[in-house]
C-alpha cells in the first residue's frame, strides 16, 4: 500500500470512529442459518435464562463488558440491551454498542439455542412442562473493537452455561463461541460480522457437545 492510500485509510478509520458518543444500535444482527446431520426429537423447553455478564465502569481490557457513563446508574433491563463499546481511532472507549430496541441477549440467546436444537430435530416450545428443559446462564455476550495501523479487529465472544433436565437426569454443558472479523471501517455491516462468526462458532460447539452429552 504506498503512502497516499495508506493515508486515505487512516483518515477514513478517524473520520469513521470520531462521532462515536451515541449508541449504535445493531439492527441486522441474525442468527445464521445451521444444519446439523444428527436426528433427534422431542419438545424442549427452554428457559429461564439469566444474564450473568460481570460489568465494570472501567476496565482495561476492552473484551470486559462496560457501559458509557456511571454503571450504578444503568438497570439490569438496560444492561440485558448491551453488546459492545464503540471506540476511537485511538482506541478510548466511547458510546454503547446495543440490539435493537426491545431486544436482549436473553433473546438471542434463546434464539441461537433454538437454532441449535431445531438443527437436530427437537422442537422447542413454550411449554416449561416439556419432557426436556434447558436452563441457561448467559457469562459472555460482547464484542469489542481494537484499532490497528490499516485496519481494524471486531471480535465477538459468548459464553453459557446450560442446565439440561430429561427424563435421563440432568447434565451440565457450557458452550462458548468466538468471531474474528477485520475491516476498515467501524460500520454496523462490520460488527455484526463479527457477531454472525461469533453465533456460527457457537452452534457448531453446541452441536459438539450435545454429540458428547448424548442429546
Amino acid at each position: 500500500m504506498n503512502a497516499f492510500k495508506l493515508t486515505i485509510v487512516l483518515l477514513a478509520l478517524l473520520s469513521s470512529t470520531a462521532c462515536v458518543t451515541g449508541t449504535r444500535n445493531l439492527q441486522n444482527l441474525e442468527i445464521p442459518e445451521y444444519t446439523s446431520d444428527k436426528s433427534g426429537a422431542g419438545l424442549v423447553f427452554i428457559g429461564p435464562i439469566v444474564d450473568k455478564r460481570g460489568f465494570e465502569q472501567k476496565p482495561k481490557d476492552p473484551s470486559t463488558p462496560s457501559v458509557k457513563g456511571d454503571l450504578s446508574s444503568v438497570s439490569a433491563e438496560t444492561r440485558a440491551t448491551l453488546i459492545g463499546r464503540q471506540r476511537n481511532g485511538y482506541g478510548k472507549a466511547m458510546g454503547d454498542v446495543a440490539l435493537p430496541v426491545g431486544v436482549t441477549v436473553q433473546d438471542k440467546m434463546h434464539a441461537l439455542l433454538k437454532t441449535g436444537l431445531e438443527s437436530r430435530g427437537y422442537t422447542v416450545v413454550d411449554d416449561a412442562n416439556a419432557e426436556t428443559r434447558v436452563a441457561v446462564d448467559i457469562n459472555e455476550f460482547w464484542a469489542w473493537f481494537s484499532p490497528g495501523f490499516v485496519s481494524v479487529s471486531f471480535e465477538s465472544k459468548l459464553q453459557s452455561d446450560l442446565s439440561v433436565e430429561s427424563a435421563n437426569g440432568k447434565k451440565a454443558i457450557s458452550v462458548s463461541g468466538y468471531g474474528l472479523n477485520k475491516g476498515q471501517v467501524a460500520s454496523d455491516a462490520n460488527w455484526e460480522l463479527a457477531f454472525k462468526r461469533g453465533f456460527q462458532n457457537f452452534l457448531e460447539n453446541l452441536d459438539t457437545l450435545l454429540d458428547e452429552s448424548g442429546l
